[in-house]
């Protein structure tokens, strides 16, 4: 056969680079397989994302529930002056009841020896009808001792005062009644909380700073301590039978 002839001159075999098309071949299929590789990765990252907001969320669905939560509330509005929002989460009436034996007992221990029946009596029946200017009175200081918890840290957004919280009060709870111990220089807050709902309802403040400016505001409306002796005694002065000469 002639080696002019066209169907032999396309005959090319290269024997210099034995398998070069093998490893093109390869070549290209790796290329090809680094988009999917890459594909997959984001899918992963992304999957591992949304799992992690989705468990965020249920996380902060539930702390809305807890007595945690509603203390952050408190101290957020104690601390922005949002008087609306801080009423909602105290209950003035179930303060006020829980702490009228305490006022009443403190009151007449300031007397000492100095009481008589009479002024008891005052004690006893002044503190219970003076209970709604008293709820007043212990709404006040009660905002005034969560502004003092407040004001240990500078304000805060929101997140970071809940999140805060658990390092800055100790909460106990059991059904649906909690405790809160929370640490002030020199003392310590005891609240007591109940469920309302979808919130903890603040019903009872254990303080002895609290009490002894309750009492200061009932002792305005009751004989001073030197004239109650006096006037106990004149009373009794007074009303003795003279003897008969």
């Amino acid at each position: 056969m002639d080696a002019n002839d066209p169907i032999r001159r396309r005959i090319v075999i290269n024997v210099d680079t034995p398998g070069a098309g093998g490893q093109a071949y390869r070549a290209r299929g790796k290329s090809r397989r680094w988009p999917k590789i890459l594909a997959i990765f984001l899918i992963m990252i992304f999957v591992v994302i949304l799992a992690g907001v989705v468990a965020a969320f249920l996380w902060w669905r539930h702390f809305q529930s807890t007595p945690a939560y509603s203390i952050a509330v408190i101290i957020d509005a104690a601390q922005r002056n949002d008087m609306a929002t801080f009423e909602k989460q105290i209950d003035d009436e179930k303060i006020a009841q829980s702490m009228i034996n305490d006022v009443r007992q403190k009151a007449a221990d300031r007397y000492g020896i100095t009481l008589s029946g009479t002024v008891q009596k005052q004690i006893d029946t002044l503190v219970p009808s003076i209970l709604p200017r008293l709820k007043d009175t212990i709404h006040q200081e009660v905002a005034k001792e969560i502004k003092e918890l407040a004001s240990k840290s500078e304000p805060k957004p929101f997140i970071l005062v809940a999140l805060a919280v658990p390092t800055l009060v100790t909460i106990t709870s059991e059904g649906d009644k909690s405790k809160a111990i929370a640490p002030l220089p020199n003392r310590k807050i005891e609240l007591a909380l109940e469920r309302n709902g979808d919130l903890w309802k603040v019903t009872e403040v254990k303080d002895d700073v609290l009490l002894e400016r309750v009492v200061d505001s009932v002792m305005k409306d009751l004989p001073a301590i030197g004239a109650a002796e006096v006037g106990d005694t004149l009373l009794k002065a007074l009303t003795k039978p003279k003897k008969r000469k």
